[in-house]
């Protein structure tokens, strides 16, 4: 197979993982109105429980995976710091500042949501909250990268299993409290899990022994290792990890959040109560749990095996991959309004026109073609001479 200088220059199967990626985003976000609406959760049926946990649950490992791709191809830094921050700012900043100006004029109340953006993102394009962890990752890569230069796999291994150890830490909270969904209300009303002091928080001190490992830095590390250490795995080896890891981490997620629903509504559909509610339900859900991350394992590993770079990956895969970045920014307008109208058209829940299937066959329709749309928008408009890079990165 005759490859070109810009092929071989690539890694193959992060363009392929992005592409995959920007779909599981979609389909996160095509399968949300289905476990929350009236007050904040609302789940009608039994079979809507199912067909969330589902679809949400085999979805959600797409951010890590972004985060994992951006740390694999720029951690350590192959250039300057300043030359890095240039770079990221034309690519991540500029279109970010755009689409965030976008949302506020569109949706909601444009004097309000601007007044809210200097302080945060647009709560009515919850999504961009994104951005917000990548550059925060991105500020850490220039003071983390001449040790990551050096680093051993003994290391290296050492801090992602401590990072690893701090994805339990939910569910150590979740039991130490008692419930499945005791929340309060953190700046500006937001629920949040409500925390329990672990291993040196205290009321006047959030910076326990694990704080600074937590969150998306496993991630970060995960890219790293799977780089200096992983890319001459062979594929019984690979396959025999990416599998085990991958159903046992949708295991936890699908069935965490199934009992944590059954057990907020004694079994009796609808389910429904204040967003907090939801909050409890997506306790295994959340970026920072075992399960999340065992199944961004598996999927980092079956993606590495992926090598095909013929007419298919250069004619679609490769130009959808570089536009990814503005796929994410931009989905939400697309998305939305197909939503609205498969609601409008097959009904609701099993009341619908294709009984138990009316969700699955709404969340499915909903999300491919906002993906087909969005990234054929994406694609041409990147094309624009000079304006495409600003719009999409």
């Amino acid at each position: 197979m005759i490859q070109t200088n810009e092929t071989r220059a690539r890694e193959i199967w992060v363009d392929w993982m992005r592409v995959a990626a920007c779909f599981l985003v979609m389909l996160v976000h095509s399968t949300e109105p289905f476990y929350l609406g009236g007050d904040g959760s609302l789940i009608l049926t039994r079979a809507d429980a199912f067909w969330a946990s589902f679809f949400d649950t085999f979805a959600r490992a797409c951010v890590p995976l972004f985060v994992v791709a951006s740390s694999y191809l720029q951690f350590p830094l192959h250039y300057s710091t300043g030359e890095f921050f240039r770079r990221r700012a034309v690519r991540i900043l500029i279109p970010f500042i755009i689409w965030t100006v976008v949302y506020a004029l569109v949706w909601g109340e444009p004097v309000q949501n601007f007044k809210d953006l200097l302080l945060n993102f647009n709560y009515a394009a919850g999504h961009l909250w994104f951005v917000y962890m990548l550059l925060g990752i991105y500020l850490l890569m220039p003071l983390l990268s001449p040790w990551a230069e050096k680093v051993g796999k003994k290391e290296l291994g050492f801090y992602l299993i401590a990072c690893i150890l701090t994805t339990f830490i939910p569910f150590i909270r979740e039991r130490a409290i008692g419930s499945n969904a005791v929340c309060i209300s953190g700046p500006g009303g937001i629920p949040m899990q409500a925390p329990y002091p672990l291993w040196g928080e205290a009321s006047w001190n959030e910076f326990g022994v694990f704080y600074y490992l937590s969150g998306f830095i496993g991630y970060m590390l995960l890219g790293l290792y799977m780089r200096k250490f992983a890319g001459d795995w062979s594929k019984g080896k690979s396959l025999a990890i990416a599998i085990p890891c991958w159903l046992g981490g949708f295991a936890i997620c699908f069935f965490g959040f199934i009992r944590r629903v059954l057990a907020s509504c004694g079994g009796t559909f609808p389910a429904s109560g204040k967003v907090a509610m939801a909050v409890g339900w997506e306790t295994p859900w959340f970026n920072n749990t075992i399960g999340v991350f065992l199944m961004t394992v598996g999927w980092i590993l079956l993606f590495m095996r992926i090598k095909s770079s013929g007419w298919f990956y250069s004619k679609v895969v490769l130009p959808v991959s570089k536009a990814s970045y503005g796929m994410y920014l931009c989905h939400m307008l697309v998305l939305a309004q197909f939503a609205n109208l498969f609601r409008s058209t097959f009904g609701i829940g099993a009341e619908g026109s294709l009984g138990i299937f009316t969700t699955p066959v709404q969340i499915l329709l909903t999300a491919v073609c906002s993906y087909i749309c969005v990234a054929i928008f994406a694609v041409l408009a990147q094309r624009i001479p000079k304006a495409g890079k600003w719009l999409i990165g």
